[in-house]
This record gives structure tokens, C-alpha cells and sequence, in this order.
């Protein structure tokens, strides 16, 4: 038996680990298994887990995308990219403004690549070559020229003195939008819409068939082009591309309606340089409409303009005094009396007495009807007959001088009635303003006169039931005033909503704005409760006869239905719900800015309805008043 010693030991134990032979145990394979299970069950539990996790893609994306050929579906959302091809020689500032205040979800991608100007002025120059060339040859062979091509000469000469100067840079340019719709119907009208409005400026356009994935994709805030559809431009018609602009509603005539909130530019404007001088003003309660319509009758009788309010809470009360205005007070116990029966004055033969009598029953009508409620068509031919009638006996006949006749009051047209058979019923109700309650309001002549710059008409002190007939009373008188003498005139309606409950009222009010331009009166006029005004068609149409509309601050109920009417984009909504007193919307035609109505320290002082403000004013006229007597 041999025995080794330590170092040989050693030796053995050596060359076996330079021979690679390894003397430590390693794991065995049950142990790797049981590894690998552990691992593929923490695999797992962390997928369960993120699968539960909601991540910034889980929120943004759709549920689904479907690509067709001319349009991609996200969910329940259809897309449709539609890009620029060409462009006319000329294009305005802002021309992409009708599309970027469209009402509709969009994006909208402009790509710029810049072009060295040596290699421009290289192909200009040939370009230049050729156009000359062609234009010697005509000349030389006697044929007619060519203005296309002298003009298109001097635009590449221009440009090449820009480019050489520096004055002008050159890029390619891209200009890609995609909309964004609910149905295919409402995108087909949308892109037709869209089309239309581009081609009206000559600007010609196509939508991305079989390339709607790549338009998407190219308007999505990735800044990657996939379309690659450029036009080339140089720097002053990119630079009229520019997406934020704001409207310019400055004009060298007119008043100081407020301040542009955009560019902090004056809002100066002549109402009565559009195709109408009627004004729509909506606002809530407290957002500064009265104060706003007080500072444009204040600054509109500067420049001359006659002024006629229909005062419903007595706000222009210290307006009118303040400007030597008149202020008649209409109730049934006050001494200003207005008789319904009045016939306005003919003017230079324009309008025959048949006619002037014709439209007075068709108006009376329509306040008899607010007086006794429903009226049947049998007793509205009664009526009709009845009041003939009335006149007749005043002697207001076709061809009389109604310059020289007495008119009927509401007692003449009752004795009529009672001449008529058929007619109790009507009597009845008709008494209760002759003989009853109410006989003090319209049963006596017209005292009322108007001979001021300022008339103002308090109708506060009339009961609710009384207010619609009294303002019908008072616009009918004030028309028939207008119609007599014509003069630039704005005429106020204030809390309009009261006379647009009663559809023959509504119509009257309607009739008014439509025919007013040619008397040259402007009407305004201003509610609160815009939800009864908008509803009835009437409220619709006045709207739309008014080139000057205003939107003050408005209420989350009444919103929509104003975004709906007016065509207004998200953000004007949310600027609308957000302003502050005297802030909105003001338009002027085609054009609307944000305004923020501004005034003077005097003008404050005349305008304010604020009750603090008023009552402090109240004070220190009191305490002026004592001081003064004191002294004396």
C-alpha cells in the first residue's frame, strides 16, 4: 500500500483543476426545476398584475381602428384627412381662419422644409430662360402675347431679387387637416363643407384615398410627415399661414364698444355700417347687459343718434336724468297715456292711408288678442270687421288726410262691438279694460310725446299680466313714430323674453327687426331667459335679422343651446361659462372677438346698476344737498 504526503496531495488536487474537473457539487435537477417553476409563477403574478394596471395608452387609445379607404373609424369615431395641392398666386392674412374657428374636431399639421437658396436660384434661372425665350419667339412671329406669362416673368424676377437679398427664404410646405365626426353622414358634410370653403379662395384641395392611416398619422402630435405632400412657397405666403389670429373690429367711425381680449386692440364700430343696425345682447343676471347697453346709448347720442329704452326695472332712470332725457312712466294710475288706435303720418306719398289702415287692424288684432286670450277664427273675422268699422266712424277711410282726423280710443271700438251680433262673449272680456281693472291703461288718447334725443319707457309699475300688452302698446307706438319721421334711431328692448311668450307679440317684435332698416332703426334687444327666447322660432329669426349679436357670461343650463345657435368652438363655450362682469363674445358680421366692456370714471358714475355703487351715490348727493343748504 502507498502512502502520499501533503504536498503531493496538493500536486494531484492541483491538476485536477487545471484539467478542469470541478470538486464543488452543483445543484440538482429536481432543485432547477422547482427554480424555474418559482420563476414562471412570479412571471405571471406580475403580468396578472399589470394587466391591471391602467396606463396612459389604455387611456387615449381607442377601442378599436378600422382602416377604409378615404376614412379610419376609432371606436365610434370617424376620421378623415384632407390636404392641400395648390394654392393661388395670392393668398390674405389669416386664410386659414374660417377653417381652424370651424365648429368640429380637428387637427391640423403644417410641415416646413427648407430649401437652399442657391439651388432655387438655380432653377429660376432657368425657369426664367425658358419664359423669355418663349416670349422673344412670340414677338418675332407676330402672335398676341402671353399675359400669363409676363406675369408669371415678374413674379420669378421678384423672387429672385428676394432670394438674393435675403429678404426671402424658400420652403416646401405642407398643410394637412383631419376632422373628426360621429357618423359618416356628419363627416361627408363636413369634408364638403370643408372643400367648399377652400375652393371659394381658390385653394384646391384632396382627401387621402388609400393614405388615410398615413393622414392620420401625419396630423397626430408625433411630428412625423407620412404624406409628404408639399407646395413651394417662399417666406411672406407661409408666414400668412399662421393659425392664431384674432379679428380686427376697429373702424374709423363708430363708438368704443370695449377692449379685444386677444390683442388688447379697440372695439370700435358703427352699428349702422352693416346690412342692419339690430343687436342681440344674452347674458345672465348680473353680467353687465344693461351696463352695456347703457354705455352705447351714452356714447351713440354723442355722434347724434335719437334713443327710445323700454325701461323694464327702472335702470335708466339717473341715465336719462343726468342727460336731460325723457322719462314717462306707464301704469294704470300714471297721466302718460298711449292709445293703441294711433296711425302713423305718411311720408312723401311712400306708404297709401289703405295700407297705413290695413297694417293698424292687422297690429290692433294682435293686441286684442294678448287682451282677451284665445279668439276663434269667427271672432277673429268679427274683429277684423269691427275695427273697419271704428275707424270708419272717425272718418279714417282710404284717401282721408290723417294728418287732420280724430282717431278711435278702445271705448269706440267697444261700442262697435256691442252694435254687432255674435259679439257678448268678446264685450265681456273686452270691459275689463274699458270699465274694470284695467280701463286706466289703454282706454284714453295718446299724451305721450317724444320730441327729445333720450325717451325712455318705464313699464315697472305695470302688473305682470299688464307688462306684455303695455311694452306691445309702447313698440307699436314708437313704429308708428318711426315710420312718421326718419331719423338714425336705436330702439332698446330690454327683457325682451316677456314679449316673446305670446306668439302675436313675438311676430310683431319679428316684423319689427326685418322691416327697421329701411326707417334707419337699429333695435336692440336684451334678455335674460335665453333658453324662451332661442326656443321659439321667432327668437330664431331675430337673432338671425341682428348683424350685432353680444354674449355676456352665460348659464351651464342655457350654454348649448347658445353654442348650437351660434355656432360657437369648445373654448368660446368655456370662455362664456368663465367670464367675468361685462366679458363675452361680441359679433360684428362675419367677424367676433372676445370684449371686455370698459367705461370711464364719469361714464361709471351715469351707467352703474350696481345697488352699493347706486346707494353711495345716493348718499354723497345728500350729503352735497345738506352741505349746500347749510352754507346758504
Amino acid at each position: 500500500m502507498a502512502f502520499q504526503t501533503a504536498e503531493q496531495k496538493k500536486l494531484d488536487a492541483s491538476k485536477l483543476a487545471a484539467g478542469g474537473v470541478s470538486l464543488v457539487k452543483g445543484p440538482s435537477s429536481e432543485e432547477q426545476k422547482k427554480r424555474q417553476q418559482e420563476e414562471k409563477v412570479a412571471l405571471e403574478e406580475e403580468r396578472i398584475y399589470r394587466r391591471g394596471v391602467a396606463s396612459i395608452k389604455d387611456l387615449v387609445a381607442p377601442s378599436a381602428m378600422k382602416v377604409e379607404s378615404s376614412f379610419i373609424s376609432l371606436g365610434s369615431v370617424y376620421a378623415r384627412t384632407i390636404f392641400i395641392v395648390t394654392y393661388p398666386r395670392y393668398v390674405s392674412v389669416g386664410w386659414a381662419s374660417p377653417i381652424i374657428n370651424l365648429n368640429a374636431m380637428m387637427d391640423i399639421a403644417m410641415f416646413f422644409y427648407p430649401i437652399k437658396s442657391d439651388v432655387i436660384l438655380k432653377q429660376l434661372k432657368k425657369k426664367v430662360g425658358i419664359l423669355e425665350a418663349n416670349i422673344n419667339m412670340k414677338a418675332q412671329e407676330g402672335k398676341p402675347r402671353d399675359p400669363q406669362e409676363e406675369t408669371a416673368l415678374r413674379d420669378i424676377e421678384q423672387l429672385r431679387d428676394d432670394l438674393t437679398q435675403g429678404t426671402e427664404h424658400f420652403y416646401q410646405f405642407a398643410f394637412y387637416t383631419t376632422f373628426y365626426s360621429a357618423s359618416k353622414e356628419e363627416l361627408e358634410r363636413l369634408s364638403s363643407s370643408v372643400e367648399s370653403t377652400f375652393g371659394s379662395m381658390l385653394i384646391y384641395t384632396r382627401r387621402a384615398y388609400f393614405q388615410a392611416e398615413q393622414g392620420f398619422n401625419s396630423t397626430m402630435p408625433l411630428g412625423l410627415d407620412e404624406l409628404m405632400i408639399t407646395f413651394n412657397m417662399s417666406t411672406s405666403p407661409i408666414a400668412s399661414s399662421f393659425p392664431f389670429t384674432s379679428a380686427e373690429l376697429t373702424s374709423d367711425e363708430g363708438i368704443l364698444y370695449g377692449v379685444n381680449r386677444h390683442n388688447n386692440s379697440l372695439i370700435i364700430f358703427d352699428r349702422f355700417s352693416l346690412q342692419n343696425a339690430n343687436m342681440v345682447i344674452f347674458a345672465t343676471s348680473g353680467a353687465g347687459k344693461s351696463y352695456t347697453v347703457k354705455l352705447e346709448v351714452l356714447r351713440s347720442m354723442m355722434l347724434g343718434v335719437d334713443v327710445i329704452v323700454i325701461d323694464p326695472e327702472k335702470e335708466y332712470k339717473y341715465l336719462s336724468d343726468a342727460v336731460n332725457g325723457t322719462y314717462i312712466n306707464i301704469s294704470l294710475s300714471s297721466d302718460s297715456k298711449i292709445n293703441p288706435f294711433d296711425l302713423p303720418r305718411p311720408t312723401s306719398g311712400e306708404t297709401s292711408v289703405e295700407d297705413i289702415i290695413r297694417s293698424a287692424v292687422i297690429t290692433i288684432k294682435g293686441l286684442l288678442r294678448l287682451m282677451l286670450g284665445k279668439v276663434t277664427v269667427a271672432e277673429d273675422s268679427i274683429l277684423d270687421r269691427a275695427l273697419l268699422e271704428t275707424f270708419a266712424k272717425k272718418d279714417i277711410v282710404p284717401g282721408a288726410d290723417l294728418s287732420a282726423v280724430e282717431v278711435p280710443i278702445l271705448q269706440d271700438f267697444q261700442d262697435i262691438l256691442e252694435g254687432m251680433e255674435g259679439t257678448e262673449d268678446l264685450v265681456v272680456r273686452l270691459k275689463k279694460y274699458t270699465e274694470g281693472t284695467f280701463a286706466g291703461l289703454l282706454n284714453s288718447p295718446t299724451t305721450v310725446r317724444m320730441a327729445n334725443q333720450l325717451v325712455v319707457f318705464s313699464v315697472r309699475d305695470l302688473e305682470d299680466e299688464l307688462r306684455p300688452i303695455g311694452i306691445y302698446t309702447i313698440v307699436n307706438f314708437i313704429w308708428n313714430q318711426v315710420r312718421s319721421e326718419r331719423k338714425k334711431r336705436i330702439l332698446v328692448i330690454d327683457e325682451a323674453w316677456w314679449l316673446m311668450q305670446y306668439e302675436d307679440s313675438a311676430k310683431f317684435i319679428h316684423a319689427l327687426v326685418k322691416r327697421c332698416r329701411k326707417y334707419y332703426l337699429g333695435v336692440t334687444t336684451i334678455t335674460q331667459d335665453v333658453n324662451d327666447f332661442l326656443t321659439s322660432p321667432y327668437g330664431q329669426a331675430i337673432v338671425t335679422n341682428s348683424s350685432m349679436q353680444m354674449l355676456l357670461k352665460q348659464s351651464p343650463a342655457s350654454i348649448d343651446l347658445i353654442a348650437r345657435v351660434f355656432l360657437l368652438t369648445q373654448s368660446e363655450k368655456y370662455l362664456l361659462l368663465e367670464s367675468g362682469k361685462g366679458e363675452g363674445i361680441f359679433f360684428a358680421g362675419a367677424k367676433h372677438a372676445a370684449i371686455q366692456v370698459v367705461a370711464s370714471y364719469a361714464e361709471d358714475q351715469i351707467v352703474t346698476t350696481d345697488p352699493r355703487q347706486l346707494l353711495k351715490i345716493e348718499e354723497e348727493k345728500q350729503k352735497f344737498a345738506e352741505s349746500t343748504q347749510g352754507g346758504a
